[in-house]
């Protein structure tokens, strides 16, 4: 049998009412959408105190921000603490290409947040299927996200996931129609909620009432709400640079458009030095100035003469170094270093470069 409650029982002191309850936890799964953040942890919990199997299911993009990429060990944490399975899904090449060209479109910068929502959906639905799930819980609160948590989303998601009612927000399910599992009293709807709008407070208050105090403060996640990575990724996807590293590295360093249509990317401390080193194609080139502290600075792919002579003058001006002409090494991963000598970038250079 699945689920953690097996493990609990003993079996010789068994009543006919208790076997029921037995059999009822053996049948009724929930697979819950499980971020790792408050709203997500409470609405498990919610479900986990109705005697309900659960299993989570974390989503990880190409676009989470670095506060955010920590949230899969905080839901892996948490879970192991409720005792529930956890499966980690990476959303790679097909999420790139629904950022690209969504359905339903952006909001505010470039964030397709109705695609999203419905591309995490089918995922956890192939799940439920996979696992004899019956529903599908999350976290989600009627207010609180302005483009997928209204009434008028949250109706179009529902049907274009054809989940028929099967989607049940622990959270907010006394302020919608009872779903199927609170229709066929899998859960009791007396003790789900009502909460609404922006404000944490009754979730605060909730967890408290739950016994739970070590929940993740809020974090900005998602890059694509953010005006400046939306420019680069604009900017990105212009130039048919959309491959997964691509996509990565937009997230590290300073970006520079070249005349010629080349992309340069210099490292601002030595944890984006590192990244930047491996996400680099076989036919990168990477510089850095001689002799003196400086950047890593990547030409992700030449595309005229003059793109080194650029991307050196660009290093050297990030460089310590103190002359306004020096040397900078550069060369490939599979290649010999070599040199060459070059002139600081000026700043009316370097801003018309500049992407973000």
């Amino acid at each position: 049998m699945d689920g953690p409650y097996f493990s609990r029982q003993i079996f010789p002191i068994v009543t006919p009412i208790d076997y029921q309850k037995l059999l009822r936890m053996s049948r009724i799964k929930a697979v819950a959408m499980f971020s790792g953040g408050l709203d997500s942890i409470l609405a498990v919990k919610a479900i986990l105190n109705q005697d309900i199997s659960v299993y989570g299911i974390n989503f990880i993009t190409p676009f989470l921000s670095s506060s955010k990429q920590g949230r899969d060990l905080e839901a892996r944490s948490i879970s192991e603490k409720f005792h529930i399975p956890l499966r980690v899904k990476f959303l790679g090449n097909e999420y790139i290409e629904m950022v690209k060209h969504p359905r339903y479109g952006y909001g505010r910068n470039m964030n397709p947040c109705i695609d999203c929502r419905l591309s995490m959906l089918h995922k956890t639905i192939e799940y439920m299927k996979k696992i004899d799930a019956q529903f599908i819980i999350t976290g989600e609160v009627l207010g609180e996200r302005p483009m997928t948590q209204n009434r008028n989303s949250i109706k179009l998601i529902e049907k274009e996931s054809g989940l028929d009612s099967r989607i049940l927000r622990p959270l907010s399910a006394k302020l919608f129609e009872p779903t199927i599992p609170e229709q066929r009293g899998w859960v009791n709807r007396d003790k789900l909620y009502a909460i609404e709008g922006r404000s944490r407070k009754p979730q605060i208050e909730l967890a408290a009432e739950f016994g739970i105090s070590d929940y993740p403060t809020p974090a900005g996640g998602c890059l694509l709400t953010d005006s400046n990575f939306a420019k680069r990724l604009k900017d990105a996807f212009e130039h048919k640079e959309d491959s997964l590293k691509e996509m990565l590295l937009l997230k590290f360093g300073r970006h520079f458009r070249l005349p010629g249509g080349a992309k340069v990317v210099v490292g601002r401390e030595e944890k984006e030095n590192k990244k930047i080193l491996l996400l680099g194609k076989s036919d990168s080139i990477y510089m850095e100035a001689e002799g003196v502290p400086g950047p890593i600075t990547l030409l992700l792919r030449m595309e005229t003469k003059e793109d080194i002579e650029n991307t050196g003058s660009i290093c050297l001006r990030y460089s310590d170094y103190q002359k306004e002409k020096g040397k900078v090494t550069y060369w490939k991963k599979s290649g010999a270093k070599t040199y060459i000598t070059v002139k600081k970038t000026g700043e009316e250079t370097l801003n018309r470069f500049f992407v973000q």
